[in-house]
């Protein structure tokens, strides 16, 4: 249903031209019929004026005919000149009313009838003028006027209103084309840039500025609009990438949280199949964090954790990653790995970074160690889950291993260990 009203609706352009050509026509045509009902009326007057001075000039003409009621003489001397004046038919009359000479304007077929019809509808009834001789009434003349000239005029009149009408209904197209071109082509600009906002999103377009006032007002309105969307947009994207950031980050320490490691993990085990390429997973723990924590408050240990971010993701390739899974526990993502000496080399720099003490606020300084636990795709697993559960297992016992050499030694500062899951 609304496909078919938006294909039956009219456009601008239809409405203008339509608008434009209606009242062209229609003051064309009240001119046309005006002016030709004036020229009738004047014509009228003048046919009838002409026609008195026809019978005037009859009069004098015919006088001595009547008088000596000559037929033949009157006769020739009424057709000399209603012949070439504008009569339909002229009537010779003595006092008693008898016919002594008539003169009538030849039939020539349609044009005849009609000429006769238009006579009688816009002239006035035949006029009647007597004939006086030495202040006596001895005869009257009885004329008709001929419609030849109306005729003419009205089928003149008939074609200036169709040849005006033409260059008029001409002219109207002409104009509302050209104001046409004003109008709808800013509206056009308007819909292509609203068209490229609502379907693409693309709010950086504007409309550029028209040659009438209210339309380059519309058009500011709307690019005001598109300024207003364009910062929502920008704003909006912000947070959805801060809100992105925050879903696959940690917060206190800015490294990637566990899922965030999962999903790589599992994209560089997956590319290392495709490529016989070998992977490890270094799963990492504080020694001492709980008791920092625990005596320092968590300030203290939220420094802690920093620091040790700082300084892990500072040993490793650009290439490699480094994560927060929770709490003290870290994991390493070595991607590739040409051997499993690399991972132990990557570890023990890891550790040695961890001899230089850590400053917690207040300007007081701990110094922590790493227990690390390696396990390498494919000799270790072949899973996500796998190796991490590998890696921390190889963690916990170079946990303990860390702790028995502690006791041996009898030394309070922390022994790092690194345990390679066999």
């Amino acid at each position: 249903m609304s496909l078919f009203k938006s294909k039956s609706r009219l456009t601008l352009r239809s409405v203008i031209g339509r608008g434009h050509l209606i009242v062209a026509l229609v003051g064309v045509t009240m001119a046309s019929v005006s002016l030709t009902l004036l020229g009738v009326l004047a014509l009228r007057v003048y046919a009838d004026h002409n026609l008195h001075l026809i019978a005037r000039s009859i009069n004098y003409t015919v006088e001595a005919a009547v008088v000596f009621n000559d037929k033949s003489a009157a006769t020739e001397a009424l057709a000399l000149i209603a012949s070439t004046e504008e009569v339909a038919d002229a009537q010779v009359l003595n006092a008693r009313g008898v016919l002594l000479a008539r003169w009538q304007r030849p039939e020539t077929g349609l044009f005849s009838d009609l000429e006769a019809q238009i006579a009688k509808a816009f002239l006035e009834k035949p006029i009647n003028m007597p004939i006086v001789h030495q202040g006596l009434e001895i005869g009257s003349i009885q004329l008709t006027g001929h419609g030849g000239s109306l005729m003419r005029f009205l089928l003149s009149g008939l074609m200036g209103i169709v040849l005006c009408t033409a260059i008029s209904a001409w002219v109207a197209l002409y104009l509302a084309r050209r104001q046409l071109r004003g109008i709808t082509g800013p509206l056009r600009s308007l819909a292509a840039v609203a068209h490229a906002a609502r379907s693409d999103r693309a709010f950086d377009q504007r409309v550029p500025p028209a040659d009438i006032a209210e339309l380059d007002d519309f058009g500011n309105d709307f690019n005001a609009l598109l300024d207003e969307l364009e910062s929502w947009q920008t704003h909006l994207q912000s947070e959805n990438e801060t809100l992105a950031h925050l879903a696959s980050h940690d917060s206190l320490t800015g490294l990637p949280n566990r899922a965030f490691f999962e999903g790589r993990l599992i994209r560089a085990l997956r590319n290392a199949h495709k490529l016989n390429e070998r992977v490890a997973v270094l799963f990492l723990d504080s020694d001492r964090f709980k008791e920092i924590n625990d005596s320092f408050g968590h300030a203290a240990g939220d420094a802690v954790l920093v620091a040790v971010a700082t300084r892990v993701r500072a040993q490793l390739r650009e290439e490699d990653l480094v994560a927060r899974l929770g709490g003290d526990e870290f994991a390493v993502l070595l991607t590739p790995l040409h051997k499993t000496e690399d991972a132990e080399r990557i570890a023990d720099k890891i550790i040695a970074s961890m001899e230089v003490p850590i400053t917690l606020p207040g300007n007081t300084t701990v110094l922590t160690s790493l227990s690390i636990g390696i396990a390498v795709y494919p000799d270790h697993g072949a899973t996500p889950g796998a190796l991490l559960n590998a890696a921390d297992a190889a963690m916990y016992q170079a946990k303990r291993l860390s702790r028995g050499a502690q006791q041996t030694a009898g030394s309070e500062l922390p022994v790092a260990h690194i345990q390679t899951r066999s």
